[in-house]
């Protein structure tokens, strides 16, 4: 049996215990997942969740949440494990993907939809209902964030009560918003971290 040289088996551990993230607080405190490598895949920090969540506080609990770039899944799963209603979650990459599988699999399968495509795509389709919170993590560089905010404006994924948190490589501005349309809205909260901004925005005010 032929074994793997150990300088390569040493790189391979090092990958799995990197590509992973633990879960701040709620059911799953503390549960370790794993993610793949992928290009673009960009999870969440811990230092940031544990902001967003504080933010959020009893805003989670029983909400339904949209997230059209899951990516690792890090949004998704803290959301579930602090008693989030249902997450509907987009993932585009087949390997990636079969992770998040995997890790949801923990979950009752009423508690989340979890669907293979391309998020801009998919948004592009007429919602049946508004969501309560939309994570908004699209990848950087790609300038993809007003045309997202365009299609769940107008095709139902939300309405004067929802909340969307977004993650960018830019500061966001009123300018960067002015893809809601009609509704209202306030920059609630705003902060950065290395080279991520990330905010929370109140419809409705």
């Amino acid at each position: 049996m032929q074994h793997p040289p150990r300088k390569s088996l040493w790189l391979h551990l090092t990958i799995i215990e990197t590509n992973s993230f633990r879960i701040i607080a709620g059911e799953f405190r503390g549960r370790k997942f794993h993610f793949p490598d992928a290009e673009g895949l960009r999870p969440t920090s811990g230092r940031i969740r544990e902001t967003l969540f504080n933010w959020l506080q009893f805003d989670i609990f029983d909400k339904s949440v949209l997230d059209p770039f899951t990516g690792s899944g890090a949004l998704s799963l803290e959301a579930l494990s602090r008693g989030a209603k249902t997450v509907y979650s987009i993932e585009k990459n087949d390997t990636v993907f079969k992770q998040l599988q995997i890790n949801f699999g923990l979950h009752p399968i009423e508690k989340f939809t979890l669907v293979k495509d391309d998020a801009l795509s998919h948004l592009k389709k007429v919602s049946t209902k508004p969501f309560d919170l939309i994570f908004l993590d699209p990848p950087f560089a790609k300038e993809i964030l007003p045309q997202t905010l365009k299609l769940i404006s107008n095709n139902g994924y939300i309405n004067s009560n929802s909340k969307i948190y977004i993650e960018s490589e830019f500061q966001i501005t009123h300018d960067n918003l002015s893809a809601l349309g009609g509704y209202r809205y306030n920059i609630a909260k705003q902060k950065k971290s290395g080279n991520v901004h990330y905010c929370l925005i109140s419809l409705g005010e």
